[in-house]
């Protein structure tokens, strides 16, 4: 087994001082479990978001607000262990073990952007000492801790990998909105860049997930279990996209199809729908990236990609046509889009895709407005440039309406209130009531 010179020892928590470096969906969760054992640091260079959660205010919705301001008291008490936050460098210079939770994106042309992750390195490696320990949960491709961040971290840093610094990496799996199936019921694969270095790594993380853990053999099987998940769910749900698209020429219903179908006990009951967020949409790209740079063009996952980054425009057109039926004036028509959320019940609005609907409709001269109760109306303003209504008015009627999103409040909605005797209204997640639609996905 490789020995190792780590500052912190995984049998005793008083020996760890961690950061987590960016507190999101992924990186507060983590901090706030941590915190509960550990003397731990929230970083984030955003300071509104850093001095939000001081005062434990949290838009996100993730974290458990009485247990948040539990944990920031048990930091301000006597005891070792708490969590505080900070958006200033010089406050991460006695950390010893760095997680990084960054967002990791795609740019406009649907290649990996790892400036967050790289940058994060950077700052982390000005500060790294010999012993210290950087864990990366940001999803990546199967290499990218080894070959772009630690050649960061040993540039910024002037330390040597694997001598003077480690390296270990823990997928995120976080799923936003659940409050079920919360961080720590959840299994965590864990892997580390020596065999000594992945038991201390796994020890760690096993001390917070009730679940337990999977210890990797390498860091590139614990980067690739993390792509292939999200990538497996974008082919599945793909392939019922596609059956929507091929079922609405034939003139049947998807849903009844698949209820049919899923009378057999290995059939996967997918639904079809808008596939957005943060995870579904863009690791597959991740993968596809890697496989290319090796010389090999992947079939199966670019395929699955093209068919759910064209469902937005899908619904669009298919609200149209069922607005021509109906003899309804296109141009200068009123639409609503419920929703803009990437899924239901939840304020993230990361690469959503209903932002393709709105777009579509646009092109045809239409008026849109988009209604989301848990949307931020600044956040979606800032990162779209969309001003989306803050409730809807009675007074107001649609020619139509497309329910994007599955929120709870839409389902309970009397939309005779904002539609009018000939308004068309199209189920894009099929779960309102039959009698009301016009058609769904």
């Amino acid at each position: 087994m490789s020995l190792t010179n780590l500052t912190f020892d995984s049998n005793r928590p008083e020996t760890a001082k961690i950061a987590i470096i960016g507190l999101g969906y992924v990186g507060l969760p983590l901090a706030l479990e941590f915190g509960k054992k550990y003397d731990v640091l929230g970083f984030d260079i955003n300071v509104e978001r850093v001095q939000d959660l001081s005062k434990g205010i949290d838009k996100t919705q993730e974290a458990d607000i009485d247990e948040l301001l539990a944990v920031i008291e048990q930091k301000r008490g006597a005891g070792n262990n708490g969590l505080g936050f900070s958006s200033v460098k010089a406050d991460l210079e006695d950390r010893n073990i760095f997680i990084v939770t960054v967002p990791t994106p795609i740019d406009q042309f649907k290649a990996p952007d790892l400036t967050p992750l790289l940058k994060a390195s950077e700052m982390i490696g000005a500060v790294l000492k010999k012993g210290d320990l950087v864990i990366y949960e940001s999803t990546v491709y199967p290499g990218c801790t080894e070959e772009d961040c630690v050649p960061v971290l040993e540039k910024s840093s002037g330390l040597t990998f694997n001598v003077d610094f480690y390296a270990g990496y823990s997928p995120e799996r976080i799923n936003p909105g659940d409050k079920i199936n919360t961080l720590t019921k959840i299994k965590k694969v864990t892997s580390g860049s020596t065999p000594d270095v992945a038991e201390h790594v796994d020890r760690l993380y096993a001390s917070i997930i009730v679940a337990g853990t999977h210890k990797a053999p390498s860091l590139k099987v614990a980067e690739a279990s993390k792509a292939i998940e999200n990538a497996q769910r974008d082919v599945n749900i793909s392939f019922v996209n596609e059956l929507s698209l091929i079922f609405d020429r034939i003139g049947i219903d998807t849903t009844d199809v698949i209820e049919a179908a899923g009378t057999k006990w290995n059939f996967l009951k997918y639904k079809p729908g808008l596939v957005g967020g943060h995870c579904i949409g863009v690791d597959p790209y991740y993968l596809a990236h890697k496989a290319q740079s090796l010389g090999y063009h992947p079939q199966v996952i670019l395929s699955g990609r093209r068919v759910n980054d064209g469902m937005g425009a899908f619904v669009a057109n298919k609200t149209l046509k069922l607005m021509i039926e109906k003899d309804l004036k296109i141009k200068g028509a009123r639409v609503l889009i419920m929703g803009i959320t990437f899924k239901e019940d939840c304020p993230d609005v990361r690469n959503t895709k209903v932002i393709d609907i709105h777009y579509e409709l646009l092109q045809f001269g239409i008026i849109v407005d988009i209604y989301d109760p848990w949307a931020d109306i600044a956040e979606v303003k800032h990162e779209y440039g969309l001003d989306i209504v803050s409730e809807l008015q009675d007074n107001v009627r649609y020619d139509a309406i497309i329910l994007a999103v599955a929120h709870n409040k839409f389902l309970t909605l009397d939309y005779r209130k904002i539609t009018h005797i000939n308004s068309v209204i199209f189920d894009a997640k099929a779960c309102l009531d039959r009698d009301i639609v016009s058609s769904r996905l």
